[in-house]
């Protein structure tokens, strides 16, 4: 790799903070044994998704993920590390990443943050398995939805009850 002058440093290490204190999602990976063209394949399989993937210095992301939410994970910077950024969906971010690991399995992956939090390579896993963000949330619409819905049928139920016996006491009071 090139010597960077102390300006490329500062600058990289800046814009790396600026993306690890924007993302939603960040995936860890280890590299070890990928050649030019199955990163490449990498790089355009997240392209795909909004999703950056880069490898940086260790030095370099050790110093950006001071203050960020990747600080608690920031002992993950030891040999060859690629860092998968994405800015959207996070659950996205992590089915890209696992099934392109799934076609290439020199791909190995480190940990990660998902949302703030930080993530094993199992909870990476597992969290992949989620549908959606957009499913989600229309699930828990829906689940909102149907106790108030239901509601208001007890309610129009209680009303049209309460008004068929007012009309009954009316007519037994006509016929009297």
């Amino acid at each position: 790799m090139n010597k960077l002058n102390k300006e490329e440093k500062i600058r990289i290490v800046s814009e790396l903070k600026d993306k690890f204190e924007k993302a939603r999602g960040i995936v860890f990976t280890d590299y070890r044994g990928l050649d030019v063209e199955e990163i490449t394949g990498l790089r355009n399989s997240l392209r795909s998704v909004d999703v950056e993937y880069k490898v940086i210095k260790n030095t370099l992301a050790k110093r950006a993920a001071e203050d960020t939410q990747v600080e608690p994970a920031k002992d993950v910077f030891s040999g060859p590390v690629g860092i998968a950024v994405g800015y959207d969906d996070p659950v996205l971010l992590l089915k890209k990443v696992l099934e392109f690991n799934k076609s290439n399995e020199k791909l190995e992956i480190k940990g990660g943050i998902v949302e703030g939090g930080v993530c094993t390579p199992e909870q990476i896993r597992e969290i992949s398995n989620l549908p959606p963000r957009e499913v989600l949330l229309s699930m828990l619409v829906g689940a909102m939805q149907s106790p108030l819905s239901k509601l208001a049928g007890l309610m129009n139920s209680t009303i049209t009850q309460f008004a068929y016996a007012l009309e009954n006491l009316k007519n037994k009071k006509n016929e009297s």
